[in-house]
């Protein structure tokens, strides 16, 4: 950190920028959002690696890297998901987050909302989404657990998820039909999905 640098004229403003400018790289920042952060860090004040800031809208805090991108320290908060017309939260409060250092996890439970069992024609049905600039860059498959009883009386655990580019989740489950009622629906899984959004 450098010390305050004196002219041949007092100049309190130019004496103490040195300080001032040594000092915020060092501090901890906080901006209403990541729009106010950007409009403040620029010119003679751009970030510099290493940097760190909070940002209060989006509760979270990031670091400055050498390649000028951001990198997320803290885990982002939950954000709820969009849900396709039909489908429902079962329990867990489905939703997503970014994870710090990168990513996006899932996590919840998801049922129909008329409580009956998952569509099992083997077509791949969409049940939710979250925004598309949080998806990856190619489709994303994920084996979950769920809970399906067929018409015979066998429970099945698994399902398939799939995480495509535009941010859109769907699933699909082999065929061979499925009993499943308001106090008992069936259900799958999001937990343990994590994959990275495009550019990531």
């Amino acid at each position: 950190m450098q010390y305050p640098v004196l002219g041949d004229a007092p100049d309190i403003e130019t004496a103490t920028s040195t300080l001032v400018n040594g000092v915020v790289p060092l501090t901890v920042m906080r901006f209403a959002n990541a729009h106010q952060r950007a409009g403040a860090l620029f010119g003679s004040t751009k970030a510099v690696p290493g940097m760190i800031t909070y940002l209060i809208a989006e509760d979270r805090w990031e670091g400055r890297q050498a390649d000028g991108s951001w990198l997320l320290l803290s885990d982002g908060p939950w954000k709820p998901l969009t849900f396709k017309t039909g489908y429902t939260a079962h329990s867990g409060s489905p939703g997503w987050r970014e994870k710090a250092g990168g990513g996006i996890e899932l996590r919840g439970r998801i049922r129909r909302t008329n409580g009956g069992p998952l569509e099992d024609n083997g077509d791949l049905i969409e049940f939710a989404t979250i925004p598309e600039a949080k998806a990856p860059a190619a489709f994303r498959y994920f084996q979950v657990p769920a809970k399906r009883i067929t018409v015979n009386g066998v429970t099945r655990y698994s399902a398939r998820v799939e995480v495509t580019p535009t941010g859109v989740l769907q699933y699909t489950v082999e065929n061979g039909g499925g009993v499943g009622t308001s106090s008992d629906p069936g259900w799958l899984a999001l937990d343990g999905i994590m994959f990275s959004p495009a550019g990531d």
